[in-house]
């Protein structure tokens, strides 16, 4: 029996069947996006309270929460989440966040919207898609452990990860450093210059140990430790550099915010 050919001359690939692992794959990252997303338009079926639980520890145990990401795994067969509270309360705080911002910098209302846009859509999602992108493709590609069954890093799992570590940069750098930016680290003593930058360099560490967490959570991956120390080791030699050159990164920061905002009004 004579079999198909295409116009080169070369038969197609074969379509992924139902029962197939490929098949299975695809659809069931369709189905759950499909169902992620339209539970963002039912709010009374979101579990706040346990959005809330899991934020008041990935402040203290961040562990405890990946430890939950496993249950899931367990009981739903997927890593990341399916329900989308954490995105809605991480909005919330985004959007109270930027009002002090406001305030503070005194950008008036055009400038609280310019400022609530960029910090939504390109310092949290923007970032957080390029970066859980590249570490995606990076887990995938080369932190495969062949010993064990090959298994996906699904791309939704690793966006959580980075709302995970995403919370309590807001925490340190929206609201902690807003608190003290004008009576405390809004000046070019040493003593403000050192507070400013240790307090980008805890947030940014925290940023760099909770992802680590998240990837080191899925036991088909191996040496995730490279996620952890040579990002820290380069944030570690740029704050030592900012602090001998008596740079106050919370000054820069709030300029560019300024700008950022300002300027498109």
């Amino acid at each position: 029996m004579l079999q198909s050919v295409s116009v080169e001359g070369v038969s197609p690939p074969p379509t992924p069947r139902p029962g197939s692992p490929k098949f299975d794959n695809r659809h069931t990252a369709q189905a759950k996006r499909q169902k992620y997303f339209r539970r963002l338009l039912k709010v009374r079926q979101m579990d706040f309270e346990f959005a809330m639980w899991q934020m008041i520890y990935l402040m203290s145990a961040p562990q405890k929460v990946y430890r939950n990401f496993q249950y899931r795994k367990q009981t739903k067969n997927q890593w990341a989440r399916d329900d989308p509270a954490f995105l809605v309360l991480l909005s919330i705080c985004l959007c109270v966040s930027s009002i002090g911002f406001a305030l503070v910098l005194k950008l008036g209302f055009s400038g609280f919207v310019y400022f609530l846009l960029w910090t939504v859509f390109v310092d949290c999602i923007g970032c957080g898609i390029v970066i859980s992108s590249c570490l995606w493709f990076l887990a995938n590609n080369y932190l495969q452990n062949s010993s064990t069954n090959p298994q996906d890093v699904e791309w939704g799992f690793a966006f959580d990860i980075h709302l995970n570590a995403f919370f309590p940069v807001l925490i340190l750098l929206h609201v902690v450093q807003l608190i003290f930016f004008l009576p405390v680290l809004n000046s070019e003593s040493i003593v403000a210059v050192f507070l400013a930058d240790t307090l980008w360099l805890v947030a940014i560490a925290y940023y760099i140990y909770i992802t680590f967490l998240g990837y080191s959570a899925l036991p088909f991956l191996k040496r995730t430790i490279v996620l952890l120390y040579p990002p820290s080791i380069v944030v570690f030699v740029i704050y030592v550099l900012l602090l001998l050159t008596k740079s106050n990164l919370s000054q820069a920061i709030m300029q560019v915010y300024t700008h950022r905002a300002v300027g498109n009004t």
